[in-house]
């Protein structure tokens, strides 16, 4: 049996031989070429070159083409800021000034944007290893799509203007339902639904502005004959189940989501569970033995039906290649490598660092612990909403970003004992752990501490 069929079989919720890999190496594939994240997104001989160089080094059971949620955002109006070891980031919002909703004739076509990159290198890599790995299309999901195009406003939206909220969503749905229907014209075999944001609201919320636009969306996939997956970054723990309700056939998570406990809920639904070892402590600066560790461990903590191991998103540009094959082999061959590291135990040999005195500072301090806000769309709005606070309140507060991509910085959410990212301290104490605040909440808190 191929990757290919392991993975379809594994969304069939059948028996199989192992457990699948799916690597989520999105502008880390352009590291194995020598290509920036800006080339391997805007060239299509360089993308198809990375993905491809990806493919035979991870030993890909399946894997994404591309992964960038900021096309649809780009072609609608968005203007994005390149970065050039990550995925760009959305820098303005079309609609943050206005309750239009977009008409139907700005819904992407073939020839807009980048989609004719994507698809282009889509319809190559199906003919060079479709026939052994499952290839995976991945759309902007419908909340943070309007999030792209509304900025923060869109959390304040759903207390004040449910209907406008939905009507939005419901135009974002579309659009996830078009561009779906082009990868699977290019012949992927999953479509997936990318939705960061989905983490930074409540399960009410999702069942009132989300249920019914993904339970369109998967049955709009599935009627095309193709297989559908649900990606979510962040503490999405209390979603996993209303997630389940719209039926997709898989759901993937990050390391903010006990997988063991999600596991449990995804059976309940005869759902695939998909994730989640952690992208920058254990891939990006562990050790290759950390990293079959962690990933052995993750195994035996799981039932083994129904599960397929990938990094918990996608992975930073800079991840070692060697921690990429050390988790692919833990994953294939996961006896032998058992026994190479039974007697192996993940140390931390973060720096020390020093927190601030929280009780001599001279004006409030607002810290945001982020994966990064730079290629974390979850942090991306939760630093923005820190942001607009600097830019109410200017010189009576301090803002500082920490990214967990920095290895003193894991030290630092260690030390605090940060449980989830993003996060939003004031003074060393926690007000908002992976949940997007409005403008009042957090202006509230920090008229509090004034």
């Amino acid at each position: 049996m191929n990757g290919k069929q392991l993975v379809i079989d594994t969304l069939k919720h059948k028996k199989t031989s192992r457990i699948p890999w799916i690597p989520f190496a999105g502008v880390h594939a352009g590291l194995l070429c020598g290509y920036d994240a800006k080339e391997v997104l805007t060239d299509a001989d360089k993308l198809y070159q990375s993905v491809n160089e990806a493919n035979k080094i991870y030993h890909a059971d399946g894997q994404p083409v591309v992964f960038d949620l900021q096309i649809e955002a780009e072609i609608l109006g968005c203007k994005l800021q390149w970065e050039t070891y990550s995925p760009p980031s959305v820098k303005t919002h079309p609609l943050e000034n206005t309750d239009e909703i977009p008409c139907l004739c700005t819904l992407p076509k073939k020839e807009s944007g980048r989609i004719p990159i994507v698809l282009d290198v889509m319809t190559r890599l199906k003919n060079q290893i479709g026939e052994d790995t499952a290839l995976f299309g991945l759309v902007c999901g419908p909340f943070t799509l309007a999030s792209h195009l509304r900025g923060t406003n869109i959390f304040m939206d759903m207390y004040d203007d449910e209907d406008y909220v939905k009507r939005l969503l419901d135009y974002c749905t579309k659009v996830a339902m078009v561009m779906s229907e082009y990868y699977i014209e290019a012949g992927m075999d999953v479509v997936a639904a990318v939705d960061p944001l989905v983490s930074q609201i409540s399960p009410d919320h999702f069942e009132t502005f989300l249920l019914e636009p993904y339970t369109k969306l998967f049955d709009h996939i599935k009627q095309m004959d193709t297989h559908t997956a649900f990606f979510v970054c962040g503490n999405a723990s209390a979603n996993i189940d209303i997630m389940c309700q719209s039926s997709p056939d898989a759901i993937f998570v990050d390391e903010n989501v006990d997988l063991k406990k999600a596991q449990q809920t995804t059976r309940k639904y005869n759902i695939t569970i998909g994730g989640n070892i952690p992208l920058t402590s254990i891939m990006l600066h562990g050790t290759q033995q950390d990293n079959i560790k962690y990933t052995i461990d993750l195994i035996d903590s799981l039932e083994k039906d129904n599960l397929i191991i990938a990094p918990g998103c996608d992975m930073p540009y800079h991840t070692p290649i060697e921690n990429t094959v050390a988790v692919s082999q833990a994953v294939q061959n996961t006896q032998a490598m058992r026994a190479s590291v039974q007697n192996y135990d993940i140390t931390d040999d973060g720096p020390d660092v020093t927190l601030p005195d929280y009780t001599k500072l001279e004006r409030p301090l607002v810290e945001v612990f982020t994966l990064d806000s730079a290629t974390c769309a979850a942090c991306t709005y939760m630093m923005a909403s820190a942001l607009d606070a600097k830019k109410e309140y200017g010189d009576k507060i301090d803002i500082v970003e920490y990214k967990f991509t920095v290895k003193e910085n894991i030290s630092r959410v260690k030390k605090m004992g940060v449980q989830k990212l993003p996060s939003i301290y004031i003074n060393g104490q926690l007000q908002f752990s992976s949940i997007i605040p409005r403008k009042s909440e957090l202006f509230d808190r920090i008229n509090e501490v004034l």
